[in-house]
């Protein structure tokens, strides 16, 4: 029964003693419940028509808006984010509504003329119904509203598993968004993996951010079952910097790529790669960047790198450079809060665990490559391939990149981290399954198309 199950806590990562949320999960029954009753709300929010359903899509974009700040400080506080990063992360949650507040007026198909004959050839693309929705806690705000907006614009109904660390700020922002949708359009069910495994097991469609294990599972569930399914599933992102780059630019987007949120993004660099003479000036200009980086409190408007989210994860990443020399950082701090300084190591052997895994914590691998080839065999390698950055003055040289390297995203003279969400955002190999997430292309998911074929009783 779900009485017995133990109680969703989430914990303040700068500060575990703060317990942020404290909530009954919904249990596998009550999940597989919620995706019941769900579904039986998506007719009357589909036969609602476009306008309605531009105009909630568009209250839920104000409303975050004058809940901005009480959001960012929510953030800092349940998933450890620096404050300007929640309040960037809340900025684009706020654009991503608004844009899809449009997408309900887009054309959903087209006619074509018969082969022969006469009548009308049509396809239209109908939405899916109840979609189950499987988020991780690194972006509470912007990840499901990057999941739930197309959704709901395109009719379907909604049913979202927070990731537990993030129950806080999923909940609230369900208290947001329920106010302007009708009754069970929007459904959040807290709980861990049982209550994901029974989202699966009943929505019409699902859609996973997190773990490349979880995703895999998800993903053979969906498959069975013949659900549309997609999953995010990480990165072991490298960045290329050649001899020509601006070096000094070039460490200072390394740095925020590697420290930035304690490296706990998708699209962190996690492996750093010089050509020939790039080198040496590499090394010392990232180890400094890397060392000025600001750790601390991360509701220090000042703060860069804050805590990890877990003490399992500070675990984690802290034994991960173990028997590699150590160019800067290395360090657990002996401070509250579940914090790893920002470490840089060199001279990994390629089967290392920091060329093979997604470590997920502010530590890079600095690699050397003998030229612009020999660089992206080595990006390549890995079983990874979401994006890759390459910092170049030469612009040949980033054309070529963008030809041989097997990531979905490529940055150029940019940061790894940073994702438009009006653009197809997803990887290759190991790091997604299904389509594309984001702009344009997530309406595409979110329906199916159907050909009609309409042919006169009598022709004349």
């Amino acid at each position: 029964m779900t009485a017995t199950l133990p109680p969703v806590v989430s914990r303040n990562p700068a500060d575990p003693s703060d317990v942020v949320a404290q909530v009954r999960p919904a249990g596998a029954f009550g999940a597989a419940d919620a995706v019941e009753r769900a579904r039986a709300a998506q007719p009357g929010w589909l036969n609602g028509g476009a306008a309605a359903r531009s105009a909630a899509l568009a209250a839920i974009a104000a409303a975050i808006e004058s809940a901005a700040d009480e959001l960012a400080a929510l953030a800092v506080r349940e998933v450890g984010k620096p404050l300007a990063e929640a309040r960037a992360e809340v900025a684009r949650t706020i654009a991503i509504w608004r844009y899809y507040a449009q997408a309900p007026y887009e054309p959903v198909g087209a006619v074509h003329e018969p082969a022969a004959g006469s009548g009308l050839l049509l396809t239209r693309r109908r939405p899916h119904g109840a979609v189950g929705l499987i988020t991780p806690w690194n972006f509470p705000f912007a990840i499901p509203s990057w999941k739930a907006a197309p959704a709901l614009a395109a009719g379907n109904v909604v049913v979202l598993k927070p990731a537990p660390e993030a129950t806080g700020c999923a909940q609230r922002l369900a208290e947001i968004v329920q106010r302007a949708l009708p009754e069970r359009v929007f459904t959040v069910v807290p709980g861990g993996a049982g209550e994901g495994v029974a989202v699966v097991s009943a929505a019409d469609a699902v859609s996973f951010t997190g773990s490349a294990e979880a995703g895999q599972a998800v993903t053979r569930s969906a498959t069975v079952r013949g659900i549309p399914v997609q999953a995010e599933m990480g990165g072991l992102n490298a960045a290329i910097v050649l001899p020509d780059a601006d070096i000094a630019q070039a460490a200072a987007h390394l740095a925020a790529a590697i420290a930035g949120y304690a490296g706990q993004k998708c699209t962190a660099t996690s492996r750093v790669i010089a050509v020939g003479a790039a080198a040496f000036p590499l090394r010392e200009a990232l180890t400094e960047a890397l060392r000025s980086v600001q750790v601390g409190d991360p509701a220090d408007p000042t703060t860069v790198c804050g805590p990890l989210i877990s003490e399992q994860a500070r675990e984690q990443v802290g034994g991960a450079w173990a028997g590699l020399p150590v160019l800067v950082g290395g360090i657990v701090p002996d401070r509250p809060g579940w914090y790893v300084a920002p470490t840089l190591v060199e001279k990994a052997p390629a089967d290392h665990r920091l060329l093979c895994e997604e470590v997920f914590g502010p530590i890079a691998a600095l690699l050397t490559a003998d030229d612009l080839a020999d660089a992206v065999r080595v990006a390549n390698s890995v079983p990874y391939g979401l994006v890759t950055s390459v910092h170049t003055a030469d612009l040949d040289a980033a054309l070529h990149g963008l030809d041989e390297l097997d990531t979905g995203m490529i940055r150029i003279n940019a940061p790894s981290t940073g994702v438009d969400f009006h653009l197809p955002f997803g990887g290759t190999k190991s790091s997604s399954h299904g389509p594309r997430e984001q702009g344009r292309a997530a309406l595409e998911f979110y329906t199916s198309s159907r050909t009609y074929t309409l042919t006169p009783e009598k022709t004349m």
